[in-house]
């Protein structure tokens, strides 16, 4: 096939992925509810495609294991960083999406889909969920007069003077600031269910490693240092999701990149301001969500970055932190940033 015939089923295919009915068909994109006529899956066919993606990628992280003691470590090493992006990957795509459109209709299919992603992560797929609803409750807040946030992952938690936190200090010092027992606790209080499988999820996920280190513990100490890094580039993603963003503005709460390759591959993560101000919209109606809502959000300068969030650091239009955080408590009253949405 050559290049423009490439360049044309792509974007014929993205017509169809994204769009299953145009924008102007739709009343209101963000109250829809997406139907299927499968017995399989609970809002739309399309889901098959990030639950093949997660099983293939449990299957990568076996893999892992096989190949260890079957190749040479400069082989090991590359394939190691993949799955490091693959965490980050699955948890932002995937991971993120299952939290809130659950993709089968069957309860017993949900739950054993959750326990893998736990097992492929490294971490309870009900512990995310929970963490995840609380910033989406605190929406990257920043701290009150005692220093507490509503969202306990919010850039603005660790930071001074009412800046965001350094990038390099978020993304490599998340991972040791979470905290179990405070998550178990909530979930305890709402549902001792989801509690109990949240504990059994990390209990499966700690075993599967464990078991790995006893058959190879060199495996193990190969591993290890991957997986945390992998946990560190998805605080990196989140970080450069609301860098730059409004917490006091609802329809600006996130930051948006609309690079196309990164939204095919990351199932739509890029939408973030749009998934912020309406997190039920289904990731294929993201791109439709948005061009309804287009008009508000640039009256309300809406924050977009040109690469993938994961690269913001690499924005042209980036802001330093204390303009970042001097933007974000003015843009309600000024919509003139310098880059807004488009």
């Amino acid at each position: 096939m050559t290049s423009p015939q490439t360049a044309a089923t792509l974007v014929a295919a993205e017509k169809s992925f994204a769009d299953p009915a145009p924008a102007e068909n739709v009343s209101d994109v963000a109250s829809e509810r997406l139907r299927t006529s499968s017995r399989l899956f609970a809002y739309t066919q399309w889901d098959a495609v990030p639950v093949v993606a997660a099983i293939f990628h449990c299957l990568y992280f076996f893999a892992l294991f096989w190949l260890f003691s079957r190749v040479p470590l400069w082989m090991m090493l590359p394939l190691g960083f993949i799955y490091s992006v693959s965490i980050s990957w699955n948890i932002n795509g995937i991971s993120h999406n299952f939290i809130h459109n659950p993709y089968f209709r069957s309860s017993l299919l949900n739950r054993l889909f959750s326990i893998m992603e736990s097992i492929t992560v490294g971490f309870s797929q009900v512990f995310y969920e929970c963490i995840h609803m609380q910033h989406h409750k605190g929406n990257a807040d920043r701290p009150d007069d005692h220093g507490h946030t509503i969202d306990w992952i919010s850039i603005y938690k660790h930071g001074e003077h009412g800046e965001a936190e350094h990038p390099l200090k978020y993304t490599f010092l998340s991972f040791f600031r979470e905290d179990p027992k405070t998550v178990f606790r909530t979930l305890k209080r709402k549902d001792r269910r989801e509690a109990f499988w949240g504990v059994t999820e990390l209990v499966l996920f700690v075993g599967t490693f464990v078991s790995l280190g006893i058959l190879n513990w060199h495996y193990l100490c190969f591993l290890l240092p991957f997986w945390y890094f992998g946990h560190c580039l998805s605080y990196l993603n989140g970080y450069y999701r609301h860098y730059g963003g409004n917490p006091d503005e609802p329809i600006a709460w996130g930051v948006s990149s609309y690079d196309k390759l990164y939204n095919w591959i990351w199932f739509y993560n890029g939408y973030h301001a749009e998934h912020h101000f309406r997190p039920k919209v289904h990731w294929t109606r993201m791109r439709a969500f948005r061009n309804q809502i287009i008009k508000q959000q640039r009256e309300a300068g809406v924050r977009v970055i040109g690469p993938p969030h994961a690269l913001g650091f690499l924005d042209r239009d980036l802001p330093r932190r204390a303009q970042s955080s001097l933007r974000a408590q003015t843009q309600s009253r000024s919509c003139s940033p310098k880059r807004v949405a488009r």
